[in-house]
C-alpha cells in the first residue's frame, strides 16, 4: 500500500507519463491489476489514448474507470444494488410531492416551495448534501445548534423534506448519487483493487464522498498514482487561497491526511519539471505563457507573437465571423484539421446560436459539446399544453401553443383561418366545448346585426369542421383525466390520446426527413425524445403509486421530470470544430484553442448565485462541523485555476477574443485576462475590425469560402453602387462567381436588386376611378388621411386592407360608443322639449345609462357584455360620457349660442347635399361627412356659426396643420355650412368658432383640499374647447359671459380694455375668409392628386420627429425605410400662426 504523486505546470506531460508507466507494467508482465481513473468526461478520450499510445494489448490489461463506472463494475462482482435507480427527473417528482405533503409544516418554505425551479434548486442541495455525506440527521442537529433563528427555521424545512426524500427513496428505489457512499461498504468484499497499480488523473479535486472511495482503494491497492498538476508539492501545509494551485494543493493536504490515518507509505513524488514542457514544445510563446501568466513577478516576452492572438471585435456576431475565417486560415495555410481545434466560451448559451449560423455559413464542421433541455421540442411543448388546455378553460395561449407544434392534424391553413375567428371573437372556455356550432361574427359597429352573406356561411362551416377537428380528440382526453384519478390512469389516458392523433408515426416521419436533410443532431434528439416521455410516465406511476391526482398536479408533475432531463448528443463525425464551455471542455489533442467572449465577468466566470443556502449560512454550518461545497468567494479562487487550465489545453496555436459592445450597442469591458497578456507580451499580435482600413490583407482575409464569399462580395458591390471604389480584388471574385452557373443566377438576381427603390409607382388614372368610382364620394376625414401618407391611404380606402381584427375594446370603438351616446342624448333633449339649463348631474347618469346599455344590447357577443371586467369598463365609459354631457351643459349655458343642430350630415341622404368640388379637368367630388354639433347666435349682422366637433383623445388646433392639409375638416365643414346658408336661406352667415372638445373624465390633482365649485372650475378648464375663434370681443363675450382675463372653456384671453390677448387662438372675418378659399384649393389639389394615381410612400414627419408611422397599422406592408433608396419623409416645418397668415395669403392672392 503506498501513494505516490505525479505532479508537473500544465502541459508537463503528466497524462504522457501515466500512460509510459502502465505500458512498462504491461511489457513487464506483471499480473497485478492496473487501472486508471479518470472523471466520467474524460473515460472515452482516455481510452482511445490509451490505446494510441500502448497498443490494442491495453484493452485486455488496463481498466479506465470512472467513479460512476467503478461503482458499476464492483456492484456486480459483490451485488449490493436490490432497488432500481431513480433518475432525476424520479428525484424531483418525489421532492414535489413530499412538498406538497408537508407545505403546511414549513416555517420558511411555504411559498417558496410553490415556485417555479424550486424542486430542481432542493434536489441540487440534497445531491450536494450525499455526496458531502451529510445525512439529514446532522442538518437536524445543526438546525438546533445554530443561533440565528432564519437559519434554524431553514434548517428544519431542509432536514424535513430531506429525512422524508430518504424515507420514501428507501422504500423502492437507490438515489445513484447514493452509489459511492454504498460503493465504500462493498469495496471491503471487492477483488477490483486487490494488489493493483492505480493511476489517477485528470482530477484537481474530489468530494467527501469520493475520498472515502479513494480512502478504501488506497487501502487494498499495491500503489495509487496520483496526478497534481501543480509547480511543487505543499507537503501537507495548509495552502493560501491565492495561490494559482490551491485547488491542487488541497486536494494533496487531503490525500496526505488520509494516508497519515491509514499508515500507508508515502512514496518519492515525481516531478516532471520542463523548459519547455513537452506541451508546447514547438511553441515559446505558449510556453513563456504558461509559466507567467499567473506568475508574480512575470517576465515579459521581448520578441513578436505568431502562436498567440488578440482579436478585438465591434460585437459578438463580427467576432465569430472573424474567428470562423481565421479557423479556416488555420487550416487551409498551418495543415490542421478541424478537429484539432477548440472554441470555448464561458457564455455558450449567448453564442450557440450565433457559431450555428457563422460556423455553416462558413462550412466549418462542428460539434456544440452541450446537453440540450428539452422543454421547447414540440412533443413536450404538445404534451404540457394538451392538459394546459383543460386547466387554463381553453385559453388562446394554450389552445394555440398546441395546434402549432405541427403534431396535430390540423394544417397550417386550417389554423391561420381559425386563429383569425378565434382572436376576432374573443373565443375560449365553454365556447369551445359547450357550443355545439358557432355563429359568433365579427362586428364592426353597435348597429343592429344584419343578415349573413352565403359566403360567410360557408366560411363559418369550414371554420366548424375544423373546431370539430380540434375539440373532439382533446374533449375525449380530458373527460379520462378529468376530476381525481390515479398516476397509472392519467399517464394511460395521456399516452392513449398521443397515439390517437397519430404522434408516434409523424415522429418517426420527422425523424426521416431529417435523415434525409443529413441534420444528425435533429435525428440523435428525436430518436431520444419519445423513449423520454415513456420513461417518465413510468417514473410517475412508481413514484406516485396508488395517490390521486388531478390534472394540475399531472402537468406540474410532467414539467418538473422534463426539466430534469438533457440529452446528450453524440457527434455525427470525427473532422469537426469543438465548441464547448469552459467546464465541459474534454482532455483531447487540442491544437489551436479560441477563447471567444473574454469578457469581463465572462471568462473567468463571477458566482453569483448562492442557492437556497447563502455563504454566510455555509460558513456558519462548517464552523458547526459540517462541511458542504464551497461558496462563491472559494469558487472565485478555483476559477483562476479553471482559466489557467483551460488556456494551456492546446499545443500551438492560442487565440483570444471579446467584442467591445453587445447586440444593443452596450458597451463591454474586457477580461483581466486580455490585460494581463498584453503585459506579459509588449508585442502580441493584436488586431480589430473597428475601424475597416480596406488594406489589401484585410480584403484577402475576406475570401474564404463560396458562400461567406459571396456575402462579402454582395457588400462590396453594393458599396460600389452607391459610388465607393472597389479594389480589383473584388472584381476577380466577381468574375469567379460568373463563371459558375450556379452562382451566376444568384448573383445576377441580386444585381439587379440594387436598382430596386420602396417607391410606390403611379397607378393608371383609369385604374385609379375604376377603384374609386367614376363620382367620388369621399369623407373630409379620409382627405387629411391622404395628406398624411398617400400609401397609406391606398391601402385601407383604395384597396381595403383590414388590420386582423381581434377581440379587445380599441380607442376607436369608445369613440364611437361616445359619439353614439352623444347623439342620442342630444335628441332625448329635443324630443322632450328639455334645454341644457334643465340637465343635472341625476339626468345625465340615468339617460346615458339607458343609452350606453342599449347600445351595448344592440350588438350580440360586444365585448363589453364579455365579463365582469367588461362591464366594469362599460360603467367607466358612463361615468366619462355624463361628465362630459355636464361639462357641455354649462358650456351652452355659458353662453347665448343655441345648438340648432346634432350630428348634422352632408351627404347624399344627409341634412345638407354633399359639398361638390369642380377640379380643373371638370371632374366633380363629392365630400361627404357629419358635423357633431352647431350652435347659432342671431344678430342684425346676420347669423353667428359655431362648429362643435366631439373627439374621445386629444386634439389640439394648429394653424399651421391647416396650412399642410392634415388639419381641415372643421374648416371644410364651417365653410360648406356658411355658404350653404347664405345660398339656400338668403342669410348673411358668418363664422363664429370652430373647436374641437374632449369627452373625458379628468382627475383633478391638487395639493390644498377645494369645495366642489373649485372642482368644478377645475374641469371646465381642463376639458377647455381648442380650435379657432373670430377675434370679436362680443362674440367671445356672447360664448363665454363670465369670461375675465383666461376663458374657462375657450381657448381665449380677454384683457382689461376688452381686447383679445396676443395669445388667444382667434382669426378676424377676414382671416377666416381667406382660409376658407384656401382650404378650396388644398381640397382640390389633392383631390386631384388622388385621382392622378399618386400613392407614394411619403409620410411626414415634424421637426420633433413625430410622424404618422408610429401607430400606422401598414408599416409590415410599405416597409418604409430612409436608408432604401426612395424613402424619405416628408418634412415639414411647424410654421407660426404669423408665417402660415403671410403664405396663406400668397397662395390665394
Amino acid at each position: 500500500m503506498s501513494l505516490r504523486f505525479i505532479y508537473g505546470r500544465s502541459g508537463s506531460g503528466k497524462s504522457y507519463y501515466c500512460f509510459k508507466d502502465i505500458k512498462r507494467k504491461i511489457e513487464s508482465n506483471e499480473k497485478n491489476p492496473l487501472i486508471l481513473l479518470v472523471p466520467e468526461q474524460f473515460s472515452f478520450q482516455s481510452e482511445k489514448n490509451l490505446i494510441h499510445y500502448i497498443g490494442e494489448e491495453a484493452i485486455s490489461r488496463a481498466q479506465v474507470l470512472s467513479f460512476k463506472r467503478m461503482a458499476y463494475k464492483v456492484f456486480n462482482e459483490v451485488g449490493g444494488i436490490t432497488h432500481a435507480h431513480m433518475n432525476e427527473s424520479g428525484k424531483s417528482m418525489l421532492i414535489y410531492k413530499i412538498m406538497d405533503e408537508l407545505s403546511d409544516r414549513f416555517k420558511i418554505f411555504e411559498k417558496a416551495s410553490k415556485r417555479d425551479g424550486f424542486v430542481t434548486t432542493m434536489s441540487e442541495l440534497i445531491t450536494e448534501f450525499k455526496r458531502y455525506n451529510i445525512t439529514p440527521e446532522m442538518i437536524n442537529e445543526s438546525s438546533e445548534a445554530v443561533e440565528n433563528e432564519n437559519l434554524k427555521d431553514k434548517l428544519w424545512d431542509i432536514s424535513l423534506i430531506y429525512s422524508k426524500f430518504q424515507e420514501n427513496l428507501q422504500q423502492k428505489y437507490i438515489d445513484p448519487e447514493d452509489d459511492l457512499t454504498i460503493l465504500v461498504d462493498k469495496l471491503d468484499k471487492s477483488n477490483l483493487f486487490y494488489n493493483a497499480e492505480v493511476w489517477i488523473d485528470e482530477f484537481f479535486d474530489f468530494t467527501p464522498q469520493e475520498y472515502s472511495v479513494l480512502e478504501k482503494i488506497l487501502r487494498k491497492a499495491k500503489r495509487v498514482n496520483v496526478t497534481l498538476s501543480t509547480d511543487v508539492l505543499n507537503g501537507g501545509k495548509s495552502a493560501d487561497n491565492l495561490d494559482l494551485f490551491y485547488p491542487i494543493k488541497n486536494t494533496e493536504e487531503k490525500l496526505l491526511k488520509i494516508i497519515e490515518k491509514n499508515n500507508i507509505k508515502y512514496e518519492k513524488p515525481i516531478a516532471l519539471q520542463c523548459s519547455p514542457c513537452y506541451r508546447f514544445k514547438d511553441s515559446m510563446e505558449l510556453s513563456h505563457m504558461e509559466k507567467n501568466l499567473f506568475s508574480f513577478p512575470y517576465k515579459t516576452y521581448k520578441g513578436d507573437t505568431k502562436d498567440i492572438c488578440m482579436f478585438k471585435a465591434l460585437n459578438k456576431y463580427t467576432e465569430i465571423e472573424e474567428t470562423a475565417r481565421d479557423i479556416l486560415k488555420l487550416v487551409r495555410d498551418r495543415n490542421f484539421r478541424f478537429k484539432d481545434i477548440a472554441v470555448i466560451t464561458g457564455d455558450l448559451d449567448g453564442y450557440e446560436n450565433l457559431v450555428r449560423a457563422i460556423f455553416s455559413e462558413y462550412e466549418i464542421p462542428y460539434f456544440i459539446d452541450k446537453k440540450i433541455e428539452i422543454n421547447n421540442n414540440p412533443l413536450i411543448v404538445l404534451i404540457i399544453s394538451c392538459i394546459e388546455i383543460l386547466s387554463k378553460r381553453w385559453s388562446y395561449e394554450s389552445v394555440f401553443r398546441y395546434l402549432k407544434t405541427g403534431l396535430t392534424d390540423i394544417s397550417r391553413e386550417e389554423i391561420d383561418l381559425i386563429e383569425n375567428y378565434v382572436l376576432a371573437n374573443g373565443i375560449r372556455g365553454r365556447k369551445w366545448t359547450e357550443v355545439p356550432k358557432w355563429q359568433y361574427r365579427i362586428r364592426y359597429s353597435f348597429n343592429k346585426e344584419e343578415d349573413i352573406s352565403e359566403e360567410e356561411q360557408a366560411n363559418l362551416d369550414k371554420i366548424n369542421t375544423i373546431k370539430d377537428k380540434i375539440v373532439l380528440p382533446l374533449k375525449a382526453f380530458h373527460e379520462n383525466i378529468k376530476g381525481k384519478k390515479t398516476a397509472r390512469e392519467m399517464c394511460t389516458a395521456l399516452y392513449d390520446f398521443l397515439s390517437s392523433i397519430n404522434v408516434p408515426e409523424k415522429i418517426q416521419g420527422w425523424i426521416e426527413g431529417f435523415k434525409q436533410e443529413d441534420r444528425l443532431d435533429k435525428v440523435n434528439e428525436y430518436n431520444q425524445i419519445w423513449n423520454i416521455i415513456v420513461e417518465l410516465m413510468d417514473q410517475i406511476v412508481e413514484v406516485m403509486g396508488d395517490e390521486k391526482l388531478d390534472s394540475n398536479i399531472f402537468a406540474k408533475l410532467l414539467k418538473n421530470g422534463f426539466e430534469e432531463y438533457k440529452l446528450g448528443l453524440i457527434p455525427p463525425a470525427l473532422d469537426q470544430v469543438l465548441v464547448s464551455s469552459i467546464q465541459r471542455l474534454r482532455s483531447h489533442d487540442i491544437k489551436a484553442l479560441y477563447v471567444i467572449g473574454a469578457n469581463d465577468g465572462i471568462f473567468p466566470s463571477v458566482m453569483n448565485s448562492e442557492g437556497i443556502l447563502t455563504d454566510m449560512e455555509r460558513e456558519s454550518l462548517r464552523s458547526k462541523g459540517v462541511e458542504l461545497a464551497k461558496d462563491t468567494k472559494n469558487k472565485a479562487f478555483e476559477e483562476q485555476f479553471l482559466t489557467y487550465i483551460t488556456l494551456t489545453t492546446m499545443s500551438n496555436y492560442l487565440r483570444i477574443s471579446y467584442p467591445i459592445a453587445d447586440m444593443e450597442g452596450k458597451t463591454l469591458r474586457p477580461s483581466i485576462v486580455v490585460s494581463r497578456f498584453k503585459k506579459i507580451f509588449p508585442k502580441l499580435c493584436e488586431y480589430n475590425n473597428i475601424v475597416n482600413t480596406n488594406t489589401e490583407e484585410e480584403e484577402l482575409r475576406m475570401v474564404t469560402v463560396p458562400k461567406a464569399t459571396f456575402n462579402e462580395l454582395i457588400a462590396h458591390l453594393r458599396s460600389g453602387a452607391d459610388g465607393l471604389e472597389v479594389s480589383p480584388l473584388w472584381l476577380n471574385v466577381y468574375n469567379w462567381y460568373m463563371k459558375d452557373e450556379h452562382w451566376r443566377k444568384k448573383l445576377t438576381t441580386i444585381l439587379e436588386g440594387f436598382s430596386y427603390s420602396n417607391e410606390a409607382e403611379i397607378i393608371d388614372t383609369k385604374k385609379i376611378r375604376k377603384l374609386y368610382g367614376s363620382k367620388m364620394n369621399i369623407s373630409v376625414s379620409r382627405l387629411e388621411k391622404y395628406a398624411e401618407c398617400p400609401f397609406a391611404y391606398f391601402v385601407k380606402y383604395g384597396i381595403a386592407a383590414k388590420e386582423r381584427k381581434v377581440y379587445k375594446l380599441s380607442t376607436p370603438d369608445v369613440g364611437t360608443l361616445m359619439h353614439e351616446a352623444l347623439e342620442s342624448f342630444s335628441k332625448q333633449l329635443r324630443e322632450k322639449n328639455l334645454t341644457w339649463e334643465n340637465v343635472d348631474k341625476e339626468l345625465c347618469e340615468g339617460v346615458v345609462s339607458n343609452i350606453v346599455d342599449e347600445k351595448v344590447s344592440n350588438m350580440p357577443g360586444s365585448i363589453l357584455n364579455s365579463s365582469p371586467r367588461y362591464k366594469h369598463m362599460t360603467e367607466g365609459i358612463k361615468r366619462i360620457i355624463s361628465r362630459a354631457i355636464f361639462v357641455i351643459g354649462e358650456q351652452i349655458t355659458r353662453g347665448e349660442f343655441e345648438p340648432s343642430g346634432y350630428e348634422i350630415s352632408f351627404g347624399i341622404n344627409g341634412d345638407f347635399p354633399p359639398i361638390s368640388v369642380e377640379l380643373h379637368s371638370g371632374e366633380t367630388v363629392n365630400l361627404i361627412g357629419r358635423i357633431d354639433r352647431i350652435d347659432e347666435l342671431k344678430e342684425k349682422d346676420g347669423t353667428y356659426i359655431r362648429i362643435i366637433d366631439y373627439k374621445s383623445g386629444n386634439k389640439d388646433f394648429k394653424l399651421s396643420d391647416v396650412y399642410y392639409g392634415l388639419q381641415i375638416q372643421l374648416l371644410v365643414y364651417l365653410d360648406a355650412l356658411l355658404t350653404e346658408i347664405e345660398e339656400k336661406y338668403k342669410e348673411n352667415a358668418l363664422p363664429a368658432a370652430m373647436l374641437y372638445f374632449k369627452v373625458d373624465d379628468p382627475i383633478i390633482k391638487t395639493k390644498d383640499e377645494i369645495d366642489k365649485e373649485e372642482v368644478q372650475q377645475k374641469i371646465l378648464k381642463e376639458l377647455k374647447m381648442k380650435g379657432l375663434l373670430l377675434a370679436d370681443s362680443e362674440i367671445i363675450k356672447a360664448m363665454d359671459k363670465d369670461i375675465k382675463g383666461f376663458s374657462d372653456i375657450l381657448p381665449v384671453r380677454m384683457n382689461n380694455d376688452n381686447s383679445l390677448s396676443k395669445g388667444s387662438s382667434v382669426a378676424t372675418n377676414e382671416e377666416f375668409n381667406l382660409l376658407r378659399k384656401y382650404v378650396r384649393e388644398t381640397i382640390v389639389n389633392l383631390c386631384e392628386e388622388m385621382l392622378e394615381g399618386n400613392i407614394g410612400i411619403k409620410p411626414y414627419k415634424r421637426k420633433d420627429s413625430s410622424t404618422p408611422c408610429r401607430f400606422c397599422e401598414y408599416s409590415q406592408i410599405c416597409q418604409f425605410d430612409t436608408s432604401v433608396n426612395g424613402n424619405g419623409y416628408r418634412v415639414i416645418n411647424d410654421k407660426s400662426d404669423e408665417e402660415v397668415w403671410k403664405l396663406i395669403k400668397k397662395s390665394v392672392e
